[in-house]
């Protein structure tokens, strides 16, 4: 791990007022520790298997953010601990990480995972499925979540202008959803959108959270 690097970032998105989200995945228990060292406290996994075994072995004021896909059945293995969940990209999964919650007497930090990008590799909701979702009456029965807001992963690709676009959208749809749906609630305000290849465009374009990971901890 670079400090230096990670010093870096933390100055790039200063005026931004955006948070990083460490992408520690892959990454071992020391090199975590040595960016928590440093002063972070937000670290981002794909993997439900390696979050559990990370959150045993490190200190407890870490705040763990899922961003990796998430299957329904594995909800509940991280419903006791997690701060946010980045990647809800369906009503069933909805569903369940608020049956987890109730479970744990907690109320669960979420994000709707958009999908703005070109590659069909990539998970999301549709405008389409996202407003219809909102819309529901199952919807506003769950009491257990709360969405703070959208994510979004743009195309791979190094077409900048590419890049920016989807971003441009995504934050159009963000803030569509708030006027619409979440008007008077302050804890709609996250847009987690931006990597390690493009995160400087996503601060260009309102990202509020950014997910880095092989700047920070070098390539995996």
């Amino acid at each position: 791990m670079n400090a230096e690097k990670y010093k870096q970032v933390l100055q790039e998105i200063k005026p931004f007022h955006a948070q990083l989200i460490a992408v520690s995945k892959t990454k071992p228990v020391e090199d975590i520790l040595e960016v928590y060292q440093a002063g972070q406290r937000l670290f981002g996994e794909n993997k439900v298997q390696e979050m559990i075994l990370k959150h045993e072995a490190l200190p407890k004021d870490i705040q763990w953010h899922l961003i990796g896909h998430l299957q329904t059945n594995k909800v509940k293995i991280i419903a006791p601990f997690v701060s946010m969940i980045h990647s809800v990209d369906s009503f069933k999964l909805l569903q369940e990480i608020n049956k987890q919650a109730e479970k744990n007497n907690r109320i669960i930090d979420c994000l709707l995972q958009i999908f703005v990008a070109d590659e069909e590799t990539k998970f999301g909701l549709s405008e389409e499925e996202l407003f219809a979702l909102l819309s529901s009456a199952e919807f506003s029965k769950l009491k257990n979540i709360r969405i703070c807001g959208l994510m979004g992963m743009a195309t791979n690709t190094d077409d900048e202008n590419k890049i920016a676009n989807e971003f441009s959208h995504l934050k159009k749809i963000f803030e569509e959803v708030k006027q619409k749906y979440f008007n008077n609630e302050s804890s709609f305000k996250e847009l987690s959108m931006g990597m390690s290849s493009d995160y400087k465009i996503a601060l260009q374009h309102g990202a509020t959270f950014i997910r880095v990971g092989s700047i920070i901890f070098g390539e995996r």
